[in-house]
């Protein structure tokens, strides 16, 4: 098959979007490639249809844990085998999902990258027949890019591991040139082979408004326009309290953000896509991987900290094409709230030494164990014991990571899930206590799947359908689980710590001149690049931005806010010189005509204005000079 009839067969297209299958043409060629396609541009597919044609697995490198799930089930729907491998799932799943991969029974593995610190794993995938390696979110690997992650230097590695004709595609929604070299440098490029599509978009029009009190102002631009809309906020809290203004206003609302339920998660982001809830306040754990076409107003009350974050979470609108706005609330205190987030996220290295320190005895990690080891870490209580500020010591974590000393995985959220592990003719002579029974029996009428794989399972949903407490539901799984009758995996939210080394005495500690200072000098340049696209009123802002992402803008782009503002300015100004030019026809028409001095001061424009009109006019002999009176010319 082609990959044109890959896509009509699976997804059910006629043609791929601008770049596509270039990307695609070019992989299957085995070649080297690099993707720069903006948010929306379908990267997915670039490595999804390939991945149908080649022979073997396609290896798909991503930070973004939470949408693993979402993108897997999405593919088996389609009748697309995939599975995938994070630090979350219990060695049970792990094991299943390898033996998968070793039979040939997925097309794709889609893998974390603190998996690939993993020595077990990484051997595993030696008895792996791989064709592609994939790496989405390129951007991680460069040490000058915005979420730089250690984890992902180890990519290259795999090419040694499997041999380096197999190809690299690496992915992006936004990057610098420097970034771009860094990207194909450090995954052992054997060729530059660059896709990239300009960051212009046509139909987005970037906009910046003033406001020291940004209420009023959202909801402006909320009643202004119409459609599906998203509000990107830095906090947590400010998702909810947002979210309420807005209800208590008319405006249907809702607010998303990482630490809510899956459950809750899905049953907010559904309601949104089905158009149910018109605006969703959100941080930016909200959009990746949504596939929603008519977002028409993306608003940032809050700023993020690089131009990079900013094009991809206002990127989100206008995905079909049609009109729509990216607006930014700005007040004169933003320009300090970015720069105390460079303070915070570089605080003292003495801080960072002690965070590390902390970190090991809240594990009860001894000096020189811990390597390769993965611990759950409740992020919250580890603040509240030690009583350190969340902010800092949550970006000491990442100095660290950055730095090969841990990896620290931000809060995971797992859902509740369960396999049946016994035979089903075992299962006839299983005697069970009542509740389990009847949970059991619930269980095996209403999910399918069970004999094969994890299954998805709520609890709650389960003791309502059976009019049974939710803690009775829970012990009976823990009973069928503990009669080897299942495997039952209860949902839980939790980072992770994963020690990279064997714990170091602090005073060994070396943070590198890499990841401190110079890591230190680029983020100031991307927040001052931030600063100086929503601050400055004297240039375009998409030419600021293309220019900022290497491109050589030869014109305005029209539909900003300072564009719209300054053709508005030369529109009153060609509209008042009209009314000059009339108002001395008018004057030197009487008979006679009439004394220049006394034209001019008759005209409410200024007097070096008022000259330049006339000395036009009798440029183009529509007026006759003689001595000091001026006369129209008949």
């Amino acid at each position: 098959m082609t990959p044109s009839e890959v896509l009509k067969a699976h997804w059910g297209y006629d043609s791929f979007r601008p770049l596509q299958l270039d990307i695609i043409e070019s992989v299957l060629s085995g070649h080297d490639t690099l993707g720069l396609l903006p948010t929306g541009g379908g990267k997915s597919l670039t490595f999804q249809v390939p991945a149908l044609m080649l022979p073997g697995l396609t290896l798909v490198i991503t930070p973004l844990i939470s949408l693993m799930k979402d993108q897997v089930d999405n593919l088996r729907d389609r009748g697309i085998r995939a599975v995938y491998f994070h630090s979350g799932l219990t060695r049970r799943e792990i094991d299943l999902g390898l033996t998968r991969c070793r039979l040939g029974k997925a097309k794709l593995a889609y893998v974390s990258p603190e998996r690939l610190q993993n020595e077990n794993f990484i051997a595993e995938l030696r008895a792996i027949s791989i064709s592609l390696i994939v790496v989405d979110e390129a951007h991680c690997i460069s040490q000058w890019g915005y979420d730089f992650r250690p984890s992902y230097l180890k990519i290259a590695h795999l090419r040694e591991l499997k041999g380096a004709d197999i190809p690299v595609l690496a992915l992006t929604a936004s990057a610098t040139p420097e970034v771009a070299e860094d990207i194909m440098q450090s995954l052992h490029f054997k060729e530059r082979n660059v896709f990239a599509k300009s960051f212009t978009r046509e139909n987005l029009s970037y906009v910046v408004r003033y406001a020291d009190f940004k209420d009023s102002m959202l909801l402006k631009v909320l009643r202004s326009t119409q459609g599906c809309s998203i509000i990107y906020v830095r906090s947590r809290k400010r998702t909810r309290e947002i979210a309420e203004l807005l209800l208590r206003e008319g405006i249907s609302a809702d607010y998303y953000h990482a630490g809510l339920p899956p459950e809750d998660k899905n049953d907010k982001q559904n309601a949104w896509k089905a158009d149910l809830t018109r605006v969703m306040v959100a941080t930016n754990a909200f959009g990746m991987g949504i596939d929603k076409p008519d977002v028409r107003l993306v608003v940032h009350y809050d700023l993020p900290s690089s131009l990079e974050e900013y094009y991809q979470e206002a990127g989100r609108a206008g995905r079909d094409g049609k009109e729509a706005y990216a607006v930014i609330l700005a007040s004169r205190h933003d320009k300090a709230t970015l720069s105390r987030r460079l303070t915070e996220s570089f605080p003292d290295k003495e801080f960072i030494r002690h965070v590390y320190e902390l970190t090991g005895n809240f594990l009860n990690v001894p000096v020189g164990e811990g390597y390769g080891q993965i611990y759950e870490f409740n992020f919250n209580l580890f603040c509240h014991t030690f009583n350190l500020p969340p902010t800092p010591t949550q970006n000491a974590l990442i100095l660290l990571t950055r730095s090969g000393y841990l990896e620290y995985v931000e809060e995971t959220t797992s859902r509740s899930r369960l396999m049946v592990i016994m035979k089903k003719e075992e299962l006839y002579s299983l005697e069970l206590n009542p509740d389990a029974e009847e949970v059991f029996q619930y269980v095996l009428r209403n999910y399918t799947g069970l004999f094969a794989d994890y299954v998805y399972i709520n609890e709650v949903i389960i003791a309502q359908s059976l009019r049974l407490s939710s803690e009775t539901v829970y012990q009976a799984l823990l009973y069928l689980t503990r009669v080897h009758a299942i495997h039952y995996i209860p949902r839980k939210t939790t980072p992770y710590i994963i020690y990279t080394t064997s714990r170091e005495l602090p005073k060994h500690l070396i943070i590198p001149l890499e990841v401190y200072e110079r890591q230190r000098e680029r983020m100031e340049k991307r927040i001052y690049a931030m600063k100086k696209f929503a601050f400055s009123t004297d240039s375009c802002r998409v030419n600021t931005m293309l220019t900022y992402f290497g491109e050589n803008p030869d014109c305005g782009c029209g539909k900003c806010d300072i564009c719209r503002a300054r053709k508005k300015r030369d529109t009153s100004s060609a509209d008042s010189i009209d009314t000059i030019t009339e108002s001395i026809l008018y004057l030197a028409s009487h008979p006679g005509g009439s004394n220049v001095d006394h034209i001019i001061s008759q005209i409410s424009a200024p007097r070096d204005v008022v000259i330049t009109q006339i000395r036009r006019l009798l440029d183009s002999r529509r007026l006759i000079l003689e001595g000091t009176q001026l006369t129209v010319n008949k």
